[in-house]
């Protein structure tokens, strides 16, 4: 994985059209992409640990969530995703902080196992 400048424009581009709600709502571009909002000040690396926190849902051999949402998991860890790039915007009205990733090419592919 190594981080782009195309994607992480696309993911700023992204963000910045957010700003205004900060609603998660996916962008329906073509990377596979990551959202998270916090109404305090969210990092990056914050919200990839809330991503990669999804672990222990993710099922390798039923290839299934269990007990939760797992796809931010798997998405973060796809093996034929290698290249990356994220944003971070703060919420008009002082309303939180958006955060999008962007990979490329997109994972969680149906019938694929991300590693």
């Amino acid at each position: 994985m190594r981080w782009d400048n195309k994607v992480a424009a696309y993911a700023q581009n992204y963000a910045n059209q957010r700003k205004a709600d900060c609603r998660l709502v996916h962008s329906g571009g073509p990377y596979g992409e990551n959202l998270a909002w916090s109404s305090g000040d969210l990092t990056g690396t914050a919200a990839v640990k809330l991503w990669v926190d999804e672990r222990p849902k993710y099922n390798y051999n039923s290839n299934t969530c269990v007990g939760g949402e797992c796809r931010h998991y798997t998405q973060v860890v796809w093996h034929n995703s290698v290249r990356l790039g994220c944003a971070r915007v703060k919420c008009n009205n002082n309303r939180g902080t958006f955060v999008i990733c962007s990979y490329d090419p997109p994972g969680n592919v149906a019938g694929k196992r991300p590693y």
